[in-house]
């Protein structure tokens, strides 16, 4: 779906309304609970269910909106106005779900599209980080299903989903594109031993934590994909999910100068607005071009979304979007001064969440790399 530029103009509108009336009044409070009430958010996702926001980013077979890139880009620019834990309410889905069967249906995709259920997803182990060559959890045939073993570590939300994809290698000898298996695992399968939420530097509100797998039966039917396109099945998010850090980032950085913009042309220094001072001119061009520059990145990478380049243009929003929002998140907090260091205004929560989008989805490391190799191909 294409739609004009009028039609996304008015989702956006929609979404934004649904940020400032309903989920940025609860952004102080979860940030200094570092926690987020179950009811709370599972009311704010039927609103948006209501709404027609909820999943947005999926296609319509799936039970989406089944919006065009463009508009998925701009969605997720909005959710960037808010904090990572409220933002959760949109629904925003892996891709990885186009692998759903037909029998998974009725349990797993429609509950999970109409907010009912949520998913975590299960890639990273202790001392593996992005490399998926190192994953170590392991399934085994047994009878009609698998037992699974192994571990995982800082995983989004996995203490309150309600399923768990896990990826485990079932050929550990095999070549990469055919060792792992993604397994659908309900949060409260005996064996599935889930630890405490990491305390962090930022995402306050959004639990992030590691569980471990014990002799865990699931049936063949939990399978997501086919048995040995694991890695298929996660990397069909990986682009869309890239794309995203990269929309959010430019969401959070449009939030930081709508904050500065009023604050320079109402604060007084020496009988003149702080916005006439050439310093702090410097500061917000720099701050101006950044997220220009990273809004036109994306755009570029939501029109490669099915092209055979995709995966270097997400790369390269991710990558720039995620670092100019760094910049232009210390640029901010500076001008505020005193005031930005305090804990009263967004910036200095936007300053520490901005730090999480350049590890999450890829580091910025390994998004340079995929980059390289695109250029040496």
């Amino acid at each position: 779906m294409n739609e004009s530029e009028e039609e996304i103009a008015a989702i956006v509108r929609t979404a934004r309304s649904f940020v400032e009336d309903r989920l940025r009044p609860h952004e102080n409070a979860v940030d200094r609970a570092d926690h987020i009430d179950e009811a709370l958010i599972a009311e704010l996702r039927a609103e948006a269910v209501a709404l027609g926001l909820y999943a947005f980013n999926m296609p319509d077979s799936l039970g989406g909106l089944g919006l065009g890139p463009r508009a998925v880009a701009a969605v997720e620019e909005v959710m960037g106005l808010t904090s990572m834990p409220l933002a959760e309410a949109f629904g925003h889905q892996p891709m990885s779900l186009i692998h759903v069967a037909d029998h998974q249906r009725d349990w797993l995709l429609d509950p999970v599209m109409q907010a009912e259920k949520t998913l975590a997803y299960a890639l990273t182990e202790p001392g593996g980080g992005s490399d998926l060559s190192t994953i170590r959890t392991r399934a085994v045939r047994s009878g009609d299903g698998w037992v699974l073993n192994g571990s995982k570590t800082f995983i989004s939300h996995c203490t309150t989903a309600d399923y768990i994809v896990v990826l485990a290698a079932t050929d550990p000898e095999a070549r990469l594109s055919r060792r792992l298996t993604a397994f659908v695992v309900p949060a409260d399968t005996p064996g599935v031993a889930l630890d405490a939420p990491f305390r962090k530097l930022g995402w306050h509100g959004y639990p992030i934590a590691g569980f471990s797998l014990s002799d865990v039966t699931v049936p063949d039917e939990n399978v997501l994909g086919e048995p040995g396109q694991g890695l298929a099945v996660m990397m069909s998010t990986v682009n869309t999910d890239r794309r995203w850090s990269a929309n959010r980032a430019n969401g959070m950085a449009a939030r930081l100068m709508e904050l500065v913009l009023p604050h320079v042309k109402e604060r007084q220094i020496g009988g003149a607005p702080l916005g006439e001072k050439q310093a702090i001119q410097m500061m917000l061009a720099d701050c101006d071009l950044d997220l220009e520059t990273s809004r036109l990145l994306a755009l570029r990478a939501a029109d490669a979304a099915n092209d055979a380049d995709v995966a270097v243009w997400s790369s390269r929003a991710k990558l720039y979007a995620t670092e100019a929002l760094t910049r232009i998140a210390d640029r901010v907090l500076q001008i505020f001064g005193g005031a930005g260091f305090m804990a009263d205004l967004p910036v200095e929560r936007i300053y520490r969440d901005a730090r999480g989008l350049r590890i999450g989805e890829g580091t910025s490391e390994v998004q340079r790399l995929t980059i390289a190799r695109a250029l040496l191909a």
